[in-house]
């Protein structure tokens, strides 16, 4: 009988299953909205700081490191006095507008503290279907890596259309991190979230966290949210997705809790931190 993933056995396994962390060198880091910002819009900034150091020292150690960051709506929805994330199309782009530059001067100011550069790429879903454009976006990436110089990616609300919406799963950052991972081809996707993974029933109404998932199923699907609230755009079925699709690419995938101190380091070390989602064929 194979081992549950959230068992005692699910343990070692899982253990084993991520010594192959320690080969990854170029990692894309996705940061969900909830992470980084209240649900006013007002910025976690500890928490912005205490992830800046992660990946700083993440460069520092020899890591190729690629942000996809959210919460330019909530930062603009913070400086524009909303309550709410506005319902209709031009108010979300106006509050993007406001809070992009706003959040890329938070990123800019902590990782130039740490001795960091950061460089700002915008993009949108219809630039991966547009071969001269996702070939400049590919060509700009490689060139800030080569420089040491942490791209920091954000969809371009401001011009996006349909993708902008929330009713659409395209329109979610974790999705375009997984596009992302196969555009420069990187070796781990993290996402970063406020869930500690992806949750499965354990009796008596009960869930506990999969230490490790060897394939996603569409059984799977039924026990997470397909929608988050608030300010994000996507759930845990989002997450799931972007996982499935960077597997079938050949890229393993963690799901963690972006709110614990220290879980990149953690993570990268191979500890049993978040949910593995393991590359087809291991």
């Amino acid at each position: 009988m194979p081992a549950r993933p959230g068992g005692v056995f699910g343990l070692k396994k899982s253990l084993k299953y991520r010594e192959i962390l320690a080969d990854a060198r170029r990692v894309v880091v996705k940061i969900g909205s909830r992470v980084l910002v209240q649900k006013t819009g007002r910025p976690e900034l500890r928490r912005m700081r205490s992830l800046a150091g992660d990946l700083a020292r993440m460069q520092r150690r020899g890591y190729e490191v690629v942000v996809v960051t959210s919460a330019a709506i909530g930062a603009g929805m913070e400086a524009l006095g909303m309550r709410e994330r506005p319902a209709r199309l031009p108010e979300l782009q106006m509050a993007a507008a406001v809070g992009q530059s706003r959040l890329m001067a938070r990123y800019d100011r902590l990782f130039s503290a740490l001795g960091c550069t950061v460089g700002q790429v915008l993009l949108t879903h219809a630039d991966f279907h547009h071969k001269i454009r996702l070939t400049n976006a590919r060509r700009t990436m490689e060139t800030l890596i080569r420089h040491r110089v942490i791209p920091i990616i954000n969809e371009n609300d401001v011009v996006a259309d349909e993708e902008i919406r929330a009713d659409l799963a395209l329109g979610d950052n974790d999705l375009l991190a997984s596009l992302v991972v196969k555009l420069i081809r990187a070796d781990l996707l993290i996402l970063l979230t406020t869930a500690d993974g992806v949750r499965e029933p354990a009796g008596n109404g009960r869930t506990r966290r999969m230490r490790y998932i060897e394939s996603v199923s569409k059984k799977l699907y039924r026990h997470v949210t397909a929608q988050a609230p608030g300010l994000s755009r996507g759930g845990m079925a989002t997450k799931l997705k972007a996982a499935d699709s960077v597997s079938k690419a050949g890229c393993s995938a963690v799901i963690a809790d972006g709110r614990r101190a220290g879980v990149l380091d953690r993570i990268m070390k191979g500890e049993d931190v978040g949910t593995l989602v393991l590359a087809s064929g291991i």
